[in-house]
C-alpha cells in the first residue's frame, strides 16, 4: 500500500510498505540532469533521512531511460549567457560543488539504494547510477562515461566510484575512451548486480528492496560509510573506527534484541538467505 507519493518538479517520489521510489521524469529528454533534477534529489533525501519506516531506496527514470548525463542545453545556454568562458567555468564549478553536497548525502544514506537502470545511463547519468549500493539493469541499458566526448572530465564522483569499482586498468578503458558498455559486459565488469528484462526491472528491485525490510539501518548506515573511505584509510586508523563504530551499535536497542532471539533460539531479524 502506497503510504505517500510526492510530485517534484522533474520527478516523483513514493513510498510503499517501506520502500522508497524516485523516479526521474523528463523522459522526452531521456532524464538529463537538470537544475531541477538536482533540487529534486535534495528534497527526496530530506524525506528519506527523516523517515525511520523507510528500509530501502530505489532510483529509476521514465520512458526507457536511466539518465542521458547533463542538460547539456542548460549547459550552453549558460555559455551564451555568461558573457566570458571564465564565468561559464565558476558556473559549472559552483553547480558541480553544489550537486556533491546532495551526491555524498545519497553515497552515505544509512540504508540500502538500489539502481534501476532502463536505457541509457550515460555522463553523469552513469556517475549517479554507480553511487548506488547495487545496480540492476535490464537488457536494453548501456552505460558510458561519455565526457571527453564533449570535451569535459568525468565528473559527479565517477574518478572516485569508478576505480573502486572495476580497479585502475578497467578505469582507465571506460573513462579514457568513453566507450558504451552493455549492460552484460557491464555486469561482467562488476558494476552491475544483475541483468533482467525490461518489464521485470522495477519488480526485481522492489523484491531486492523488500528483502532489507528487517535490516539494522544505524548498523548498515555506518559499514557504508567506512566502506567509502577504507581504500584510503590506513589499517590502524579504520581499526579504530571500527572498534568506535561497533561500541556504539552493541549498545543498540536492534542488538539487544536480536541477541535475545538469538539466546532463545528464534531466527535473527535479518537473514538475507532465508528471505531468498
Amino acid at each position: 500500500m502506497t503510504t505517500e507519493h510526492i510530485n517534484f518538479r522533474h520527478s516523483t517520489f513514493s513510498v510503499t510498505d517501506g520502500v522508497a521510489e524516485f523516479s526521474h521524469q523528463r523522459p522526452v529528454q531521456r532524464n538529463a540532469l537538470s537544475a531541477e533534477l538536482r533540487h529534486d534529489y535534495a528534497d527526496m533525501l530530506d524525506h528519506v533521512e527523516h523517515d525511520p519506516g523507510i528500509h530501502a531506496l530505489v532510483i529509476t527514470g521514465s520512458g526507457g531511460s536511466f539518465c542521458a548525463g547533463g542538460d547539456l542545453k542548460a549547459v550552453k545556454e549558460r555559455l551564451s549567457g555568461s558573457g566570458s568562458t571564465k564565468s561559464a567555468g565558476l558556473s559549472m564549478r559552483a553547480n558541480l560543488q553544489d550537486a556533491h553536497v546532495w551526491l555524498d548525502r545519497l553515497r552515505q544514506l544509512d540504508l540500502p539504494v538500489i539502481a534501476a537502470v532502463d536505457g541509457p545511463a550515460y555522463g553523469a547519468g552513469a556517475s549517479l547510477a554507480l553511487a548506488a549500493d547495487f545496480i540492476l539493469a535490464s537488457r536494453r541499458a548501456a552505460f558510458c562515461m561519455s565526457f571527453l566526448k564533449i570535451g569535459m572530465i568525468p565528473d559527479m564522483g565517477a574518478l572516485h566510484t569508478v576505480p573502486r569499482l572495476v580497479g585502475t586498468a578497467v578505469a582507465r578503458d571506460l573513462l579514457l575512451t568513453a566507450r558504451r558498455v552493455e549492460a552484460e559486459e557491464a555486469r561482467r565488469l562488476g558494476l552491475v548486480r544483475d541483468v533482467v528484462d525490461a518489464d521485470a526491472l522495477l519488480p526485481e528491485a522492489r523484491r531486492l528492496a523488500r528483502r532489507f525490510r528487517n535490516v539494522p539501518r544505524g548498523a548498515l548506515g555506518v559499514t557504508k560509510r567506512l566502506l567509502n573511505v577504507s581504500m584510503e584509510t590506513p589499517y590502524a586508523l579504520l581499526a579504530q573506527l571500527e572498534a568506535n563504530a561497533q561500541g556504539v551499535e552493541t549498545g543498540s536497542a536492534y542488538h539487544a534484541e536480536t541477541l535475545e532471539r538469538f539466546l532463545r533460539g528464534e531466527p535473527p531479524l535479518f537473514d538475507w538467505d532465508r528471505e531468498a
